[in-house]
C-alpha cells in the first residue's frame, strides 16, 4: 500500500512545549516532523495538530504551529485524538490515510493509531518522528502498532511516495531544499 498525497493527512500528535524536556531525542523528533510538515504543505497534504490538555502541557512548539490555521489544531483530553470524532470534522480529517508523528509513542500516538485502524484508515507511523520518555516504551509501542496493522515508515519514504516521480518541478524543488 502506497502513501498517496491526495488521500493522506499528516497528523502531528501532542508535540507540546512542557512535555518535551522529558521526551527522548525530542529535538530530532521535532526536526523530522517539521521537515515532513514542510513537504506536506508543498505537495498539498493537509496537516492536523493535536494538543493534549494545552493548559497544562502548553501549546505545540512554535516551529510546528506557526503558519497552521487554527482550525487544524485540535484540543483534546482523551489520549486518542480519534476517540470523540472531532478529528474527522477538521480539514483533512476525512481522508483515508494518516501519516502520524508525535508523542508519546506508547500513549497518545498508540491509542490514536489503534482507533484510526479500527475505523478502517490506513496509518503510517514515521519512526524517527515519534518518541516517548523511555526508548523501551517507544520500541514496544512500534511493535504493537506493527502487529495491529500500522505501517512503520521513514520520513523519506513518505516524501518520495507523496511526490510519486522524479522530473517534475515539485520533485526538483523538494530535492534541492529537503533531500540532501
Amino acid at each position: 500500500m502506497r502513501i498517496r498525497a491526495e488521500e493522506s493527512t499528516l497528523l502531528i500528535v501532542d508535540i507540546q512545549e512542557r512535555l518535551l524536556p522529558v521526551i527522548q531525542d525530542s529535538e530530532a523528533m521535532i526536526e523530522h516532523t517539521a521537515w515532513l510538515q514542510q513537504i506536506a504543505q508543498r505537495v498539498g497534504v493537509p496537516v492536523l495538530i493535536t494538543e493534549q490538555y494545552s493548559k497544562g502541557l502548553g501549546p505545540t512548539v512554535a516551529v510546528l504551529r506557526d503558519g497552521v490555521d487554527e482550525t487544524a489544531i485540535l484540543e483534546k483530553l482523551h489520549f486518542s485524538a480519534a476517540s470523540d470524532g472531532e478529528l474527522f470534522q477538521r480539514p483533512g480529517g476525512d481522508r483515508a490515510q494518516f501519516v502520524v508523528c508525535g508523542c508519546e509513542t506508547h500513549v497518545c500516538v498508540l491509542q490514536t493509531v489503534l482507533d484510526l485502524l479500527q475505523r478502517g484508515n490506513a496509518v503510517f507511523v514515521v519512526e524517527e518522528a515519534v518518541s516517548s520518555r523511555r526508548a523501551s516504551d517507544k520500541a514496544l509501542a512500534l511493535e504493537r502498532l506493527r502487529q495491529a496493522g500500522a505501517m512503520i515508515v521513514s520520513r523519506e519514504m513518505v516524501a518520495f511516495e507523496w511526490m510519486e516521480r522524479a522530473g517534475t518541478e515539485l520533485f526538483k524543488a523538494v530535492s534541492r531544499e529537503f533531500i540532501r
